[in-house]
């Protein structure tokens, strides 16, 4: 069973979702340049998310998203895409929009984001 996240946990499992998506294989040099921590810091929290059941590693060092990892990664990356392009949408530029998203997309409650995802759903015709 996993264990309780912290948010730079769910930092680490977006980055990977994230290259992932742009790369298809991740490893742990690639998630040092995405989250600008150092390759030391990385290590350990790899081996973190390893012992807690949220990632596993192959024999070449590639990183892949376990259930309970991709559940969370994908759920943060949702939050941080639906709050960016809301920020976006009500007139705050892009940079300051991601930079906003990414602080809040840890703490904003369920029922909040729902009813900022559903609102900017009807206005601006966007879903996830």
């Amino acid at each position: 069973m996993a264990m309780p996240i912290y948010e730079s946990a769910e930092d680490y499992l977006e980055a990977i979702l994230v290259i992932q998506e742009r790369k298809g294989t991740v490893h742990s040099i690639d998630v040092a340049e995405e989250t600008h921590f150092s390759k030391a810091s990385v290590s350990v929290a790899m081996k973190k998310l390893r012992e807690n059941g949220y990632i596993s590693m192959a024999k070449d060092g590639s990183l892949k998203l376990l259930a309970p990892g991709k559940k969370i990664a994908e759920r943060i990356w949702e939050r941080n895409r639906v709050l960016t392009q809301f920020f976006i949408a009500i007139g705050v530029d892009e940079e300051t929009a991601a930079r906003d998203a990414h602080k809040i997309e840890h703490d904003l409650s369920d029922i909040t984001f729902e009813k900022i995802k559903g609102e900017f759903a009807s206005r601006y015709g966007q879903s996830e």
